[in-house]
C-alpha cells in the first residue's frame, strides 16, 4: 500500500498538471458575431501564435457576464478568463468585487514612445477593474439628398432641433440618456455643466422640453438597425445610432447617408479579468491582457470594425479596412477630425439617476 505521503505528493502533482493545463486553455467572452472576429483576427490569432500550447476558447456570453459572474462567484467556481464588457457593466462587477483591479503602470504596455499607459488610455480608465478595449460612439447620421433642406446639410448636433431649415422625420432611441443630454447642450448649457444641470429636477424639465420642439417629428427606436434602415429607406432624415451601424449603411450599403459627429457621445467596451483565479490562470489573463491591449493591437481591430482603439497612440496606426480596402481612420469616432466635439458617457451620474430620470421621460413620452 502507498503511504499517505506519496498518495499526497501524487494528488499535489495532478493538481499542478491540471492547473498548467487550466492556464494554457483561456475562454475568453465576448459579444459574438463581428465584433468577436475582429478579436479574433486582431488579438487572440497573433496571441496563440507567439505562444505556442495556448488555446483560446470563445464564449458569447458578454451579455449576461454580470448574472453569470455572480452565479459562478457563489458556486465557488469561475470558469471564465478574460470577460468582455460594456464599461458600466465593468464598475458593477468591480464595485462587487467580481473583478480584479488592474495597475496600468505594470500590468498594461506603455505606447510604443514610453508613454505610460494611463496616460495613453487618460479619462478613458473609468473603473480599476477595466481595460478599455474600442470607443464607439452614439451619433447622428443624415440623408444628403433631401430636396427640402436646399442643398444645406447639418453641421452641428443642434440642426436636428432646427425643423424650419431641415424639416423631416428624427429617429431618436426611446430612453432619456444621450437625448436629453443633447437637448441642454442645444438650449445653451455648457458642456462641462450638462450632468449638473441634469441632476436637478429643474434641469430634466429643461431637457424635455428642448426634446418637445421636436417631439412631433420623433420616430422612436429600440434597436441600433432602426436608424440605419430608416435613413435608407427615407422614413427618416436623421436619426442617432452607433457609429458602427451608421458606417455600414454609408460605405457598405452605399446609401446617401453621412455621418454627423458634432456631440457624438462616447461609450466604451473593454477587458475585465474576474477575481478569484487560480495564481496559474491570473498569471496568463494577465499575461493576454499585456499583449491585446498595446498600441499595434488595439489598431490591428480597427482593420475589422469601425470602432476607435481606445489608446491615443493607436490612432495614428489605424490603416485600411481587411475586405472594403478604405481607409479606417475617417470612420473612427476618435479621429481627431470626428472627436473635436465629444461627450464621455457618465456613467456613474446614470447609476445613481437612472431610475428618477427614466420615470420622468416616460411620463413625459405619454403626455
Amino acid at each position: 500500500m502507498k503511504s499517505m505521503h506519496t498518495l499526497a505528493t501524487a494528488a499535489a502533482a495532478t493538481m499542478l498538471v491540471a492547473s498548467a493545463a487550466q492556464a494554457d486553455e483561456m475562454t475568453i467572452v465576448s459579444w459574438g458575431g463581428a465584433y468577436s472576429a475582429s478579436q479574433q483576427k486582431a488579438y487572440h490569432d497573433p496571441y496563440m501564435a507567439k505562444n505556442p500550447g495556448v488555446t483560446i476558447v470563445n464564449d458569447e456570453s458578454s451579455a449576461e457576464a454580470v448574472a453569470k459572474l455572480r452565479a459562478m462567484d457563489e458556486a465557488g467556481n469561475v470558469t471564465w478568463d478574460v470577460v468582455d464588457v460594456v464599461a458600466s457593466d465593468a464598475i458593477r462587477l468591480c464595485d462587487e468585487g467580481l473583478a480584479m483591479e488592474i495597475d496600468p503602470a505594470t500590468h498594461l504596455a506603455p505606447a510604443p514612445d514610453g508613454t505610460p499607459a494611463a496616460e495613453d488610455f487618460g479619462d478613458l480608465l473609468v473603473s480599476e477593474c477595466f481595460i478599455p478595449q474600442i470607443v464607439y460612439s452614439t451619433t447622428f447620421g443624415y440623408r444628403t439628398d433631401v430636396a427640402e433642406w436646399g442643398g444645406k446639410t447639418p453641421s452641428t448636433v443642434c440642426d436636428v432641433f432646427d425643423t424650419a431649415t431641415f424639416p423631416g422625420k428624427r429617429s431618436l432611441e426611446k430612453r432619456p440618456i444621450n437625448n436629453v443630454e443633447w437637448a441642454l447642450l442645444c438650449d445653451g448649457v455648457a458642456p462641462e455643466d450638462v450632468y449638473e444641470v441634469l441632476g436637478t429636477d429643474e434641469g430634466v424639465a429643461q431637457a424635455l422640453a428642448k426634446l418637445d420642439t421636436i417631439r412631433d417629428d420623433i420616430i422612436w427606436w429600440s434597436a441600433g438597425a432602426e436608424t440605419p434602415q430608416r435613413l435608407a429607406d427615407g422614413e427618416a432624415v436623421i436619426g442617432s445610432t452607433y457609429n458602427g451601424r451608421l458606417f455600414s449603411v454609408i460605405e457598405e450599403q452605399k446609401q446617401p447617408v453621412a455621418m454627423l459627429w458634432d456631440w457624438q457621445v462616447f461609450d466604451l467596451d473593454g477587458w475585465i479579468i474576474p477575481a478569484g483565479l487560480s495564481d496559474e490562470r491570473k498569471a496568463r489573463a494577465l499575461d493576454y491582457i499585456y499583449f491585446a491591449t498595446d498600441t499595434q493591437r488595439l489598431a490591428d481591430q480597427a482593420k475589422y470594425i469601425s470602432y476607435g482603439p481606445a489608446r491615443k497612440s493607436s490612432a495614428p496606426l489605424v490603416g485600411k479596412h481587411a475586405d472594403l480596402g478604405i481607409d479606417m481612420a475617417p470612420h473612427m469616432p476618435t479621429d481627431p477630425n470626428n472627436a473635436k466635439t465629444t461627450l464621455l458617457y457618465n456613467y456613474e451620474f446614470w447609476a445613481d439617476n437612472r431610475d428618477d430620470i427614466d420615470a420622468k421621460f416616460q411620463a413625459w413620452l405619454v403626455q
